[in-house]
This record gives structure tokens, sequence and C-alpha cells, in this order.
């Protein structure tokens, strides 16, 4: 395991919190359908199930991803670039969803939109201040 060998600053502190927190809620909120909460279920609507599974395994990758991050692991970094692409095709194939007339909730177009912009933040911020000053 390769530990980047540098002073953790607040703003790497902050995106790993922020990724282990959304992995959280990711896994709670998705859980609670998949598991088939029965107040959950009727409050998701339409809901995609790709999406909804896809969202929900992507939950434990954020949580690594956030824990390798605070302990400044290369990996992580690679993790988060991974997790961005990841959400940034399965939003691709939720917009082929759509047009093509598949039943959707709004609301999973605007977190799929957050999901994607919070993570090519992350992703993008981690290989900026973890990898490229390294290199």
């Amino acid at each position: 395991m390769t530990t980047l060998k540098q002073p953790r600053g607040w703003l790497i502190s902050s995106l790993a919190i922020v990724a282990i927190l959304f992995g959280l809620m990711t896994i709670k909120e998705g859980g609670a359908v998949l598991l088939g909460d029965e107040a959950a279920v009727a409050a998701a609507g339409n809901y995609v199930p790709f999406v909804l599974w896809f969202n929900f395994l992507s939950g434990f990758a954020y949580i690594a991803a956030g824990v390798g991050l605070w302990l400044q692991q290369r990996w992580a970094v690679w993790l988060a670039v991974a997790i961005a692409a990841a959400i940034a095709l399965t939003f691709a194939a939720f917009g082929m969803h759509i047009n093509s007339g598949g039943a959707y909730e709004q609301r999973t177009l605007i977190a799929m939109s957050m999901r994607t912009a919070v993570w090519f933040v992350i992703a993008g911020v981690t290989t900026q201040l973890l990898l490229r000053k390294r290199i």
C-alpha cells in the first residue's frame, strides 16, 4: 500500500468526510427500497432498478474511497476516478432510459446530476492534490 507522505489538509479531510457520509446515506436510502421497506418503496415512486442497484452498491465504494482518502492512500484517488467514471456511464444509461420513454422520477435525475458533480470534484481535486504533487 502506498501512503502519500504529506500532511492531510483541510480540503482532503473534507472530501474524505463527504465521500463517507455520501456513501452512508446512499446505502441507507437505496437499501431501504431494495429491502422492501414499504414506506421507502412507496416514496421511491418510478425508480429505475439498474440505477438504484448501481447507487446502492456504489455506496460501499464511496465509503472505501473516503477512508482511503482520509488515510492518503494512492489507490483511493484511483478509486475516486473510477467511481466518477462509473457514475457518468450509469448517468448516460439513465439518459438513454429516459430518452426511450422509460418511467423515472425527477429527483433521480437531480440526484444523479449531484452525484456526478460531487465525484468529479472529488476525483479532480484529489488527483491534483495527492497524485500530481508526487509525480
